[in-house]
């Protein structure tokens, strides 16, 4: 067991909180208090005070995907999206929105993708962004959309493969989309900045190699 993720069950749900994961947006203790109690000692998730519905309602609402609800048979209450989105926000990271793995592991359908380079939980964020006064638009403009028969980023899942000292490799249907929902891109495959340094953000232009970029991550096969 990790001893990260806190597992709780009630008679209708099972819970799952992983701390590595938490960006600390604060909406299951603003808006279910009884459920995930905050500032107490000991037991703080308590599933038994909501409906199967009402749970998965918060964990829809917990952005990084630190939160799950799963059936008492084991299986996730939580579907895909009809669009897979990746969005990017202003000075901070990448919000992904689909059902997806990394590094070959299921990992739910949502996720804060790290893109400034500084997170000690690479790839995901954990805030660091803020500490080093990351600065990115969330508003880059629109690039050529490379596959226009894909008319959208419906199904399938994605696919996020971090290079080691490298952007992230991203496979499988997606739209990357502003923090306003512009559509910057549409593609089956992308590589986005997670060095903090590119030019062409959310991007990456290799910078990496420049700055000297460090992060664990797989080794692309050469061709």
């Amino acid at each position: 067991m990790d001893n990260n993720k806190e597992v709780v069950k009630s008679d209708n749900a099972t819970v799952t909180f992983d701390s590595n994961r938490c960006i600390h947006s604060r909406n299951c203790v603003l808006g279910r208090p009884d459920v995930f109690v905050p500032n107490v000692d000991g037991e703080w998730i308590h599933p038994e005070n909501a409906s199967p519905d009402e749970l998965l309602e918060i964990a829809h609402n917990c952005p990084s995907g630190a939160i799950q609800v799963y059936h008492p048979d084991g299986t996730p209450m939580e579907t895909a999206p009809k669009v897979n989105t990746i969005r990017v926000t202003e000075n901070g990271p990448s919000y992904i929105h689909a059902k997806h793995s990394v590094q070959g592991e299921d990992n739910g359908t949502r996720m804060v993708l790290c893109r400034c380079g500084h997170s000690k939980q690479k790839p995901y964020c954990d805030g660091s962004h803020k500490e080093v006064n990351f600065e990115a638009t969330g508003e880059p403009a629109s690039v050529e959309i490379k596959l226009p028969e894909v008319k959208d980023a419906s199904g399938g899942e994605l696919r996020i493969e971090p290079m080691k000292n490298g952007p992230n490799f991203i496979y499988g249907n997606v739209e990357v989309v502003t923090g306003t929902g512009h559509t910057i891109t549409r593609d089956t495959e992308v590589h986005l900045c997670r060095c903090g340094h590119s030019a062409h953000k959310p991007f990456c232009d290799s910078t990496h190699v420049k700055v000297g970029f460090e992060a664990d991550g797989f080794v692309p096969e050469k061709k």
